[in-house]
């Protein structure tokens, strides 16, 4: 990706563990000490340590008649500038950025409840995707980059297509194609360290060597496993 010289590349960086001194969050902290050193901004989100609210209901909007329809309620919100205050906040955080990095250990081959909250809130319905905007190459996210930055609990042989879990692209496919691509954001190739917990103090340390190593070619990394040239009729 080339970079104007005149435009100080931007990156949002969520991150999703509750251990402070976990494995995960040294990655965290390793990606974006790269990106760093690259001229990159960087603004930092630990959704633990803010306690964030992973539940979208309805208490978050102004009070309705009627069954409870998030996204008919979040489109509302956007229209009439009534988005929950903390939502608003990262909602705008998005729209800084040029890179996300979603950072996360894989639970039940997913995010994180916390984080997957932190998508259902902050990509709402008409602001990012859907309203009066399309999804994919018609969403609000269109020519900006997200990339996946992820721990395992089993090691890298078990997540090929012939280990015990299958081949780590298909378990990510949803997340990439679902949440990121859906929204307009370019998924690039996910950053993955397989089984910290079973490496030992040695092994850890090159594996953050791998992260720093992994986002400071991020301008050049390759997009993800999945396929950019579906196309999906109507709008959402």
């Amino acid at each position: 990706m080339s970079r104007d010289p005149e435009h100080r590349a931007s990156a949002l960086m969520v991150h999703a563990h509750p251990e402070p001194a976990s494995f995960s969050t040294a990655q965290a902290h390793a990606a974006r000490e790269s990106l760093v050193q690259q001229g990159y901004d960087v603004e930092f989100i630990d959704l633990y340590a803010k306690q964030w609210a992973p539940v979208l209901d309805r208490g978050e909007f102004v009070p309705f008649d009627g069954p409870f329809k998030p996204q008919r309620e979040q489109w509302n919100a956007v229209k009439g500038g009534l988005l929950a205050s903390e939502v608003e906040a990262d909602l705008q955080a998005v729209f800084r950025a040029d890179l996300l990095v979603l950072s996360f250990p894989l639970w039940w081959f997913s995010l994180p409840a916390i984080l997957k909250g932190w998508i259902d809130r902050v990509f709402v319905m008409g602001g990012v995707s859907g309203g009066d905007l399309g999804a994919f190459d018609q969403a609000a996210l269109t020519g900006r980059r997200a990339v996946l930055l992820a721990t395992t609990g089993g090691p890298a042989a078990t997540f090929t297509r012939d280990g015990a879990f299958g081949d780590a692209n298909d378990f990510l496919f949803h997340i990439n194609r679902g949440m990121l691509e859906f929204v307009g954001y370019d998924a690039l190739e996910p950053v993955l360290t397989f089984g910290p917990a079973h490496l030992d103090d040695v092994e850890r340390a090159a594996a953050l060597v791998d992260v720093r190593r992994a986002f400071c070619d991020i301008d050049d990394r390759a997009l993800a496993a999945t396929s950019r040239s579906r196309t999906v009729a109507g709008n959402y």
